[in-house]
């Protein structure tokens, strides 16, 4: 059956099968977690579409293993299509107790065999996600700079709205980058804004960062020599590095205490996508948590350095990247 987004709530709880489909990433997320609200994140397993393919035996083994878990759980499946039909009937036919299946799709067409089957069925229930208007973005952005207490003015609401798609997720990446670049600012030009903006675009400074992190060291040299990055950059790229230092701080700390790589990637509170996570095992398996926190405390101090002698941003940001690239840091 067909549940609009703000039906969620009235939803009874015997419904075990959902399907979220659409563009808008951001709103599919926050439905998705109002639903997994009350489950504790040790019961909550997350797959894509294509693990399950590759290993559709391993998937049912480990639903159906009672080990597996305790209370209710909720299996959340992402970047779905209609590849996966088959086993989403098996699931349904197999009437798993304790099991609520979640599946996130993208785009579905009307003769979509997936979309057809949730609109159909009254135990299914099937959300559709459609784009935000610029008027609901521009609203959560004006709640986003309030609550952290930024001036900002309605034209430069409206640059960063357009460039977001339609799509709240998109409007969160470019909010917490401004947030990242803004520190104890307390206001933002256009200048500023159309820079950010601009750099979001190009995702090479996330891939110098990953690569730095994974030590694939010749890769690291080939991005740092392709760019020309300024010294507003460098400051964007160091607390980026900060952000994602911080989250495999937390991934770490998990896969040491549970010493199950996979377990801890699929259990990420961010989600983890596919393409992404063999450069994070990759990272994780390069950097302890006692490594990590040293690496955040140099962070810290590189942008203190920065802030006293703020030309030579892009020497002092080029050889901690270099250093960090080089330095074996496991065991």
């Amino acid at each position: 059956m067909i549940v609009k987004p703000y039906e969620l709530n009235k939803i009874k709880g015997d419904l075990k099968f959902f399907l979220f489909y659409g563009k808008n990433e951001g709103l599919k997320n926050q439905h998705i977690q109002q639903l997994l609200e009350k489950n504790d994140n040790n019961n909550i397993v997350k797959y894509d579409e294509k693990e399950i393919l590759e290993n559709e035996d391993i998937f049912f083994e480990s639903i159906l293993s009672n080990s597996l878990f305790e209370n209710e759980k909720s299996i959340v499946i992402n970047r779905t299509s209609d590849k996966i039909y088959e086993i989403v009937i098996n699931l349904i036919e197999r009437n798993i107790d304790g099991i609520k299946i979640i599946i996130n799709a993208n785009v579905l067409e009307k003769k979509s065999k997936l979309r057809k089957l949730f609109e159909k069925e009254k135990k299914l229930a099937c959300i559709p996600t459609y784009t935000d208007t610029n008027e609901i973005l521009s609203g959560l952005a004006i709640t986003f700079f309030k609550k952290i207490k930024i001036s900002i003015s309605k034209k430069n609401i409206n640059l960063i709205v357009d460039k977001c798609s339609g799509d709240r997720l998109n409007l969160e990446n470019e909010l917490e980058k401004i947030k990242i670049y803004l520190t104890k600012k307390k206001s933002i030009s256009s200048e500023e804004i159309s820079k950010l903006i601009n750099l979001s675009e190009n995702h090479t400074f996330y891939e110098l960062i990953d690569n730095c992190l994974a030590k694939n060291t010749n890769k690291t040299i080939n991005i740092l020599n392709d760019n020309n990055f300024s010294n507003e950059d460098c400051i964007i790229i160091l607390r980026t590095f900060l952000l994602k230092a911080k989250k495999i701080l937390g991934l770490s700390i998990e896969y040491e205490r549970n010493k199950d790589i996979n377990k801890t990637i699929n259990a990420a509170k961010t989600p983890i996508f596919w393409k992404e996570k063999d450069i994070v095992k990759t990272q994780l398996n390069k950097w302890k948590p006692d490594k990590i926190k040293e690496l955040i405390y140099l962070i810290n101090d590189i942008e203190l350095q920065i802030k006293k002698n703020y030309n030579n941003s892009i020497l002092l940001v080029t050889d901690f990247i270099l250093d960090q690239g080089y330095t074996e840091t496991s065991n």
